[in-house]
């Protein structure tokens, strides 16, 4: 039986994705590396240290870890400053709407991010109260496709994996969500997230009305 629903945010939740690219484009700009919006996209779902070692193999670059995490604090600098622009206006459409039906029926939910700033962001939302447990970039050391952030949030609701249904907008976070024995719902198009379980192009398509019919098994 399905008791407990996990979030990825950014793509699921609010769409942070353009904070991000400006702030990885000023970085990227600043060192003389080249980064545009399709370079971006293989950013998706994985954990800023991640992210920059991404960049750096596309422009070639070798530095040292010292030197990695430093450039990587100076993006999220960049991007934390950008978040006090954010308000309870910039959930997706749906979004609210679907986690304010799984409070009125009582499941669990949990937030999955690797973002270390999910809490900050949650605040601006002014969404914490939809969330049991809030598991983030802090929380784990393997970032996704390691299943250890969706396997942090079950084990925190007391929950098995198979209890549980993972929402994601990034190909590896369905990867992490299918190898940590999840069911999934993917937000995106079809060359991204077509292997989870149920897709849908929006999150103003995901109601739980949908993913009940479509998991009516399980409820």
């Amino acid at each position: 039986m399905i008791k407990g629903f996990i979030f990825d945010l950014d793509g699921v939740i609010t769409d942070t994705a353009e904070l991000h690219f400006e702030a990885w484009k000023k970085l990227s700009d600043e060192m003389g590396w080249y980064f545009d919006r399709e370079l971006n996209e293989q950013l998706r779902g994985i954990s800023r240290l991640d992210s920059i070692k991404v960049i750096m193999n596309h422009n070639k670059v070798s530095l040292t870890d010292d030197a990695i995490t430093e450039l990587a604090t100076k993006k999220n600098d960049m991007y934390v400053a950008s978040l006090d622009s954010m308000t309870q206006d910039d959930y997706l459409p749906g979004a609210r709407e679907l986690l304010t039906h799984l409070r009125t029926e009582g499941f669990n939910v949990a937030l999955g991010s690797a973002s270390k700033n999910a809490i900050k962001v949650l605040e601006q939302l002014n969404a914490t109260h939809f969330f049991d447990v809030i598991g983030d970039g802090n929380s784990v050391t393997k970032s996704k496709p390691a299943p250890d952030i969706f396997l942090y949030a079950a084990d925190k609701m007391n929950l098995p994996a198979n209890n549980c249904i993972v929402f994601e907008d990034a190909e590896k976070g369905i990867d992490a969500a299918k190898t940590g024995g999840f069911y999934s719902v993917g937000i995106g198009p079809e060359e991204r997230v077509g292997h989870a379980d149920l897709r849908f192009n929006t999150m103003k398509e995901a109601t739980l009305f949908e993913v009940k019919s479509f998991f009516k098994e399980l409820f």
